[in-house]
């Protein structure tokens, strides 16, 4: 006789069962997409930077497209200490005379190559068994200096010049990671020392990288997403070690970049919740909006019937067939995030009597309590208005007092238009309830 699966490793089961089914349209979606990500020297001091390390290598195997940047701040900071050489900034700059620079350089090269060797990294019973990742570094920057600022000389810190796109995605093309580090070089051979952020900012749109992820210091204040008008707004509010990812982020934006994701060193996962969950771990800024409010097409009525299906179940709503959806899709409007239909409401008019019935108002679980059922009825409303209409209606069962809480009040079945009261479900026993709009 077969034993019986256990409560726990069946609840293991379902939940890593429903992670992949809910990763799945992601995963396809970034097949071949080219990622740029940054991780400050903070990062890779950090007790996740292993995890960091191996979450890149699922990516790579995903068949993601990466360009790693890595930060070298601290790390630099803390020799030069130790050789008592004098840490200078200016405007958030290194001031990088000979003595620090040879500093950097041998800070930034161990650093690659330490990189390089976790990238290396392939033993049995490890997350990164078999993974043989070619990784792939280079001269692909050119920079120049920054030169004198308010009287100062920065020495050898220096800018973007220009990003060898193609020889980047020559490598790209072969299914290598590019490893980017903190320096520059010039026509004239001189090596310039730059922000990771500043490189990763360029590439990303030297490329018109599909993505951006800056992952360095955290704000837990953040909102989840961020237009480019609201992150500049949100840059006064945010600690000083935080503003740079926001800077760098909002320039990106505005160079072509679509997303950009900020993402906390602390969490350990971020990056795959971030990338394979529709509400992710960070904060994501793009030119428009992540999330939008628009009327239904016909491509709607599976999210839909999807989102309706389990309140269908509960008695909540009326059961609608596709082929019912299919007809009436253009009563409907729908809060679409990310690709995914989280809310619909409908709006049946009756011109005639001037009244509108709202109906299968529906938000998707996760997204219930945080205002988007207000947000969606007051779209519904001011659609209403706009045809003439003076009065809502709405017939519910078990959310009475959610309708009583936004301005609707107990009305009659004779209340409703002619058409609708002989439609009227007795079995169903419908409350009614209306509101005056306009």
């Amino acid at each position: 006789m077969k034993k019986p699966q256990s409560t726990t490793k069946t609840h293991l089961f379902d939940s890593t069962t429903s992670w992949f089914r809910g990763a799945a349209p992601y995963i396809h979606a970034h097949r071949d997409a080219t990622f740029v990500i940054s991780f400050d020297g903070e990062t890779i001091e950090s007790s996740n930077f292993d995890n960091l390390i191996h979450d890149l290598a699922l990516l790579n195997s995903l068949g993601i497209r990466l360009v790693l940047v890595y930060g070298a701040r601290p790390q630099i900071e803390q020799q030069c200490k130790t050789h008592n050489i004098a840490i200078q900034y200016h405007q958030g700059l290194r001031v990088t005379d000979e003595a620090s620079l040879k500093i950097a350089k041998s800070v930034i090269g161990k650093l690659r190559l330490e990189i390089e060797a976790k990238l290396s990294f392939s033993l049995p019973h490890t997350p990164m068994a078999d993974a043989r990742i070619r990784c792939t570094s280079g001269n692909l920057v050119t920079a120049r200096p920054v030169g004198i600022k308010d009287g100062i000389d920065l020495g050898h810190t220096g800018e973007v010049r220009r990003i060898d796109v193609e020889g980047i995605e020559q490598q790209l093309a072969q299914g290598n990671i590019v490893l980017l580090p903190p320096l520059g070089y010039s026509p004239t051979g001189e090596i310039f020392n730059l922000s990771a952020e500043t490189i990763a900012t360029a590439t990303a749109s030297a490329l018109s990288a599909d993505k951006l992820i800056l992952i360095g210091e955290g704000n837990q204040n953040l909102p989840r997403e961020l237009t480019i008008v609201e992150a500049q707004e949100a840059i006064q509010k945010t600690p000083v070690a935080a503003q740079h990812f926001i800077n760098s982020a909002v320039q990106a934006c505005n160079a072509g970049v679509q997303r950009v994701h900020l993402l906390d060193r602390s969490i350990d996962g971020a990056l795959l919740q971030e990338l394979f969950s529709r509400d992710g771990a960070g904060t994501l800024i793009t030119a428009t909006s992540f999330e939008t409010t628009r009327q239904a097409t016909i491509d709607d009525v599976g999210g839909i019937l999807e989102l309706i299906q389990p309140l269908e179940d509960n008695g909540f709503l009326v059961k609608r067939s596709r082929e019912h959806l299919e007809m009436e899709i253009d009563h409907f409007t729908v809060m679409e995030r990310d690709g995914s239909v989280i809310a619909c409401a409908a709006l049946y008019p009756y011109p005639e009597n001037k009244i509108g019935e709202l109906a299968c108002l529906a938000v998707a679980h996760d997204y219930q309590h945080l205002g988007r059922g207000k947000q969606l009825l007051s779209t519904l409303e001011q659609q209403a208005d706009n045809a003439g209409l003076t009065t809502l209606c709405v017939l519910t069962t078990q959310t009475a007092h959610w309708f009583l809480e936004h301005g609707f009040y107990p009305a009659q079945i004779s209340d409703l238009p002619l058409e609708k009261q002989d439609l009227y479900n007795f079995q169903r026993n419908a409350k009614v309830f209306s509101k005056k709009i306009g």
